[in-house]
């Protein structure tokens, strides 16, 4: 059996897709106590750990390293190094544990942002660690959660490394399920409404736009961003990427214009992939900024199957 490591684990998102195609965790650390509690509720762990810490001595033996890291800006790195090295960054913590216990693949997870970050230095200097320091055979690739049985429009990068030099991986394909959000709303939901201001500001909005007679009326019509001056509106059967700010900003929890109320933390689960089985405390603020945090499953689901199939041939 495989086994894994669940880096910046957060609620466990890395941990559903990996344990769905039978590779064992042996390992998890996160430094947010709320996300904690949530993993602790679905998996009977609690990784309270902070990954800058941990030797690599204390890490059980493991196959594939996983991780959703942070991606801070590279700042020593960018003004007083040139880019020439990681350290001061949340990935050198990873760098040093590949180094260590010298894996056999690893999966890192990270925005779309990364690729464009300082010209697009940033990912090279990672890639380049990846490669030419550690000696992995490394493929990345920006994917699309709307392309994986997802409704929602979130482009994360997926960088895949093999120790094996041999393994020629391929990404997963598109597939040709599409689900809206008609399919994940729940009827009649408690504790979802919104304040009389939130309500003021997104028909105010509304009007602004430019097909507000065309757009009103649509039930699945999402306002994001709620605020008086400014609102984002998707009206295709799509969430917008659903980000840490919902529970750090409370404006930005997406809302149904028609039934003006905002999305539960259980459709918000579902936009991300996560099974009704999942436990999260519902409609707090720091539950929509732990699912903000975390991954599309569907989408690690793919990459899980390829990477698990790649090692065991």
């Amino acid at each position: 059996m495989l086994k894994f490591i669940d880096l910046f684990s957060g609620i466990g998102g890395f941990r559903l897709a990996f344990e769905s195609v039978g590779a064992k965790c042996v390992f998890s650390a996160d430094i947010d106590k709320h996300a904690c509690s949530t993993y602790e509720k679905n998996f009977g762990d609690y990784p309270l750990r902070d990954v800058s810490k941990i030797e690599a001595k204390d890490i059980p033996n493991f196959d594939i390293l996983c991780a959703g890291f942070p991606c801070q800006p590279f700042s020593i790195a960018g003004e007083r190094k040139g880019f020439c090295d990681t350290r001061g960054t949340l990935f050198f913590d990873i760098e040093r544990i590949i180094e260590a216990k010298q894996p056999k693949a690893f999966i890192l997870e990270n925005v779309k942002g990364l690729t464009s970050h300082d010209k697009g230095k940033t990912l090279k200097v990672i890639i380049e660690t990846l490669e030419k320091k550690l000696d992995y055979k490394v493929f990345y690739q920006v994917l699309n959660s709307k392309d994986y049985g997802v409704p929602q429009n979130r482009e994360r990068i997926y960088i895949i490394g093999f120790k094996d030099k041999n393994i020629d991986f391929k990404f997963p394909n598109r597939i040709d399920k599409e689900v809206d959000l008609n399919e994940i709303l729940e009827e009649n939901p408690i504790g979802s409404e919104i304040s009389d201001t939130a309500k003021f500001n997104v028909i105010q909005n509304l009007k602004q736009h430019k097909k507000y007679e065309e757009i009103k009326d649509n039930p699945l019509l999402l306002a994001y961003e709620i605020r008086k001056s400014r609102a984002t509106f998707r009206y295709d059967g799509l969430s917008p990427t659903l980000t840490a700010k919902m529970g750090t900003g409370g404006n930005n929890v997406p809302v149904l214009v028609k039934q003006m109320r905002k999305l539960t933390t259980r459709e918000c689960l579902r936009i991300q992939g996560f099974p009704d089985s999942f436990k999260i405390e519902p409609n707090k603020a720091q539950s929509y900024k732990q699912i903000g945090n975390s991954v599309s499953v569907p989408v690690l689901v793919g990459l899980a199957k390829r990477i698990t199939k790649s090692l065991q041939f």
